[in-house]
């Protein structure tokens, strides 16, 4: 069977358990080829496809994510390793980034120390440094196996020398304040009801905030006040409909809170600035 044929094939056999079949057939069957997705679009559709790419569609098949089978997730302007124990990056934290480019400018000075809350594997403090090749910061997670991911990729995106990477809970123990606070927190409502691939896979502890899907925002907002440095800016993911409630359980008095949508027209991302 040749590559376009082995596709097609698994897009349909992938439809019952993805949103998106053919885009993780490709991505796998590039995996099998060992090269990028591009080139396989762009040249090797009439090849032959590899025996190495069935044992990677089971896998789907069985629900687990694509960014575990392939051990990889692209976000921003960088490559992150993930799998089992770390929540796979989405293009919607990106928005978070997006918020703190359009504060600090593209091209200006940035942020000289960036504060990870939550880092998981560096998703927001890497993409961050990428983007101010400047700065400085420190990831912060409760959870030992997603620290081992994030202090890899520094070590491999070559950031390590400005990444550092701590065991705690959110920013307690934490005396330093930060240009630039970057938290993709747990919100979502516990039992809710979320794809096979997220629920089965993924650490519920980075996912799930009690029934209400705000109590993690509630321990946040005390602390934010004494991390912010004062011309600084604090970028907080939202779950979807959340925004006006998280907004009130950070004092309006101690900041100007705006909230920024993702490609999907979702506010996303609150921003918390003096």
């Amino acid at each position: 069977m040749k590559v376009r044929e082995a596709l097609a094939a698994a897009a349909a056999r992938l439809a019952p358990v993805s949103e998106t079949p053919r885009l993780d057939a490709e991505l796998l069957m590039a995996e099998a080829l060992g090269i990028e997705r591009e080139a396989l679009l762009l040249s090797r559709l009439d090849d032959v496809a590899p025996v190495e790419f069935d044992p990677l569609l089971a896998r789907r098949q069985a629900s687990e994510p694509v960014a575990y089978i392939i051990g990889r997730r692209d976000f921003w302007t960088i490559a992150l390793e993930v799998g089992p124990g770390v929540l796979v990056p989405r293009p919607d934290s990106e928005t978070l980034i997006e918020a703190a480019v359009e504060h600090f400018g593209r091209n200006g000075p940035g942020p000289g120390r960036v504060l990870d809350l939550g880092t998981g594997p560096g998703t927001l403090l890497l993409a961050a440094l990428s983007q101010w090749p400047e700065a400085s910061g420190l990831g912060v997670d409760s959870s030992k196996a997603a620290l081992e991911y994030a202090k890899r990729n520094a070590e491999r995106l070559g950031a390590s020398g400005r990444a550092e990477f701590r065991l705690g809970d959110w920013g307690q123990g934490i005396a330093e304040r930060f240009d630039l606070i970057l938290c993709n927190p747990p919100y979502v409502e516990s039992g809710a009801d979320l794809p096979r691939d997220v629920a089965t896979w993924e650490p519920h502890a980075a996912l799930f905030a009690a029934a209400d899907g705000l109590s993690e925002y509630r321990r946040l907002a005390p602390q934010v006040p004494d991390l912010l440095a004062p011309a600084g800016l604090a970028c907080i993911e939202l779950g979807a409909g959340q925004s006006e409630a998280v907004a009130r359980l950070f004092d309006p008095a101690a900041f100007t809170i705006k909230s920024l949508k993702d490609l999907n027209g979702i506010e996303r991302c609150l921003t918390l600035s003096r």
